[in-house]
């Protein structure tokens, strides 16, 4: 009998697309290593403004509005951390923190906009 899905986990629940990048070295056009970032897994997450966060209209504080990411639970994104990125809605995204929501069910992602 297969486990019951958490309501947050649920496929509905997923509708937006969200890219999870990693930092890399590549090679620039110099042959020297350079900072690049590589696609680690692209999944399907609920995406929500953070909670407790205090909404004002300024442009500046809308700009950086906290939002929690929840997505399933992979070995493909089994090892996100803050020093990853997620790409959503054409902005980029810094990590601050990855929590696992139950046992392997999912990973609840909280993130920042980039300001730029």
């Amino acid at each position: 009998m297969a486990a019951p899905v958490s309501k947050l986990l649920r496929a509905g629940a997923r509708d937006r697309r969200i890219t999870i990048q990693r930092a890399t070295l590549a090679p620039d056009t110099a042959g020297d290593p350079a900072p690049s970032w590589e696609n680690l897994s692209t999944v399907w997450a609920s995406a929500m403004p953070a909670p407790g966060v205090e909404r004002l209209q300024s442009a500046e504080i809308a700009a950086t509005t906290p939002m929690v990411f929840r997505i399933r639970w992979s070995s493909a994104v089994a090892d996100v951390n803050p020093k990853d990125r997620i790409s959503y809605a054409g902005r980029m995204w810094i990590i601050a923190s990855v929590t696992e929501i139950g046992r392997r069910e999912g990973l609840e992602i909280a993130a920042t906009a980039r300001a730029d």
